[in-house]
């Protein structure tokens, strides 16, 4: 059974800082995309970043690019996500997932792995 535990998250400033992290256990995850989604009330699930099973190639959604970073653990069965220069608009429940097979990408899917959600909220 394949796990994925989400950890961090909580509560910032606009302009602050947070970070995300999952910790994935039950399979190998050397041949797993990983990425991050996000939720906020009476919306839809939205992408976020992405990484590839290598970690070589990240994506990122336009409304987080050069605020957020994507990042893989040596171990490539973590993933990060660090998150800066935080806005209001980032609150949200933040997910993890895990794609299995060597996909590079922003598409996940219900048959894929997901975490269990973080909520993030930014506020002052």
């Amino acid at each position: 059974q394949v796990q994925l535990v989400q950890s961090g998250g909580g509560s910032a400033q606009p302009g602050g800082s947070l970070s995300l992290s999952c910790a994935a256990s039950g399979r190998q995850f050397s041949d797993y995309a990983m990425g991050w989604f996000r939720q906020a009330p009476g919306k839809e699930r939205d992408f976020v970043a992405s990484t590839d099973w290598r970690g070589g190639r990240t994506f990122y959604a336009d409304s987080v690019k050069g605020r957020f970073t994507i990042s893989r653990g040596e171990a490539k069965n973590t993933v990060h996500l660090q998150m800066n220069n935080l806005k209001p608009e980032d609150t949200a429940i933040y997910y993890c997932a895990a794609r299995p097979g060597y996909y590079s990408g922003r598409e996940f899917g219900q048959d894929d792995f997901w975490g269990q959600g973080t909520q993030v909220t930014v506020s002052s």
